[in-house]
């Protein structure tokens, strides 16, 4: 009797402290609709710079509520544009040089740590560019839209291109390279539209 008394007794702890316990939510998670998202680059060099567009392919947003929790997304390194319409510049870009598209057609970027503030985070994660991969940070601003969607615009995401391999051209790995000089940073300006 005095054993079926503890167990009762323990069922009843056991009950009341999970009745307690706010159960875990899962993240979720929004799709990137890539014809409504856009990504664009700028690149300077001693004399100038240069302009463009790239395509992402895909990419998801995880949201704890209104919180951002993780994510990642895929850009189509082959279809660089130059704004000014260059096939020259394109075809360089695309080239060994730099991004060596025929090899690497896909660079991506997956969130590895976050601390948000409102509709403010800073996003720390890992860029891949060439197969090599770095870790980048940043500042985003996250809007809710009144059609459920939800957009994430990362402004000013600043990468230095020799970090992934590429040196055609930098001042740093070619000292004597003169007014062909091109800056080693180039930035990437992001919007990304996602759906549940």
């Amino acid at each position: 009797m005095k054993l079926k008394t503890t167990s009762l007794a323990l069922l009843l702890v056991a009950f009341i402290s999970t009745a307690f316990v706010k159960p875990v939510a899962k993240p979720v998670s929004y799709t990137v609709d890539t014809e409504k998202s856009s990504i664009t680059w700028v690149g300077k060099k001693l004399t100038g710079g240069h302009n463009g567009t790239i395509a992402l392919q895909s990419g998801s947003l995880l949201f704890d509520g209104k919180k951002l929790s993780g994510g990642n997304f895929v850009i189509d390194m082959t279809t660089i544009k130059d704004a000014d319409k260059s096939e020259r510049l394109e075809g360089h870009l695309k080239a060994d040089d730099f991004f060596g598209v025929d090899k690497f057609a896909t660079s991506t970027f997956a969130i590895k740590k976050l601390a948000q503030s409102g509709n403010k985070v800073n996003i720390t994660g890992n860029l891949t560019i060439k197969g090599v991969t770095q870790s980048i940070t940043f500042p985003a601003t996250i809007a809710w839209n009144s059609d459920g969607t939800v957009t994430a615009v990362a402004e000013k995401i600043v990468v230095d291109r020799t970090k992934f391999g590429i040196k055609y051209r930098s001042k740093g790995m070619f000292p004597d390279v003169g007014d062909k000089m091109i800056y080693d940073e180039f930035e990437l300006a992001v919007k990304l539209v996602a759906k549940k």
